[in-house]
């Protein structure tokens, strides 16, 4: 087996194990979003709006709950760029919304609570 190709299994087998982490990392930090905001199978709209099949989403559209008027005419997809910018500091990123979370300011965080929730589709499934 040439060496080039040794590296590339490596670096496939060890990019699965980091991506597990990130999305544990990312468990973690859901914690902070979990009292107002449910995922998962039985996840119900609270104070937020339940966070299934976010990816992709076009804010302020979930069926089911009241948005501000604000949310609904952001015109932000939810997408890794478009939340890690909205999650630094949602009321910057959406001003007049009902959130009222200061935000995660460690990058690192926001990629990896991104990966936790993206992985959830709408019927709150982990994706395969």
């Amino acid at each position: 087996m040439k060496v080039w190709m040794i590296g590339a299994v490596l670096l496939v087998a060890s990019t699965g194990g980091g991506l597990a982490q990130d999305i544990a990392a990312g468990e973690k930090s859901y914690a902070k979003c979990r009292a107002c905001h449910d995922i998962g199978p039985n996840a119900k709209n609270k104070v937020g709006p339940e966070l299934n099949g976010l990816d992709g989403r076009k804010a302020g559209t979930l069926e089911g709950y009241n948005f501000t008027p604000a949310n609904k005419d952001s015109g932000i997809t939810w997408t890794a760029e478009s939340f890690d910018n909205y999650i630094r500091n949602p009321a910057a990123a959406i001003p007049k919304t009902r959130m009222a979370f200061i935000g995660i300011s460690n990058a690192a965080e926001r990629t990896n609570l991104w990966a936790y929730l993206a992985q959830f589709d709408a019927g709150g499934n982990i994706k395969k």
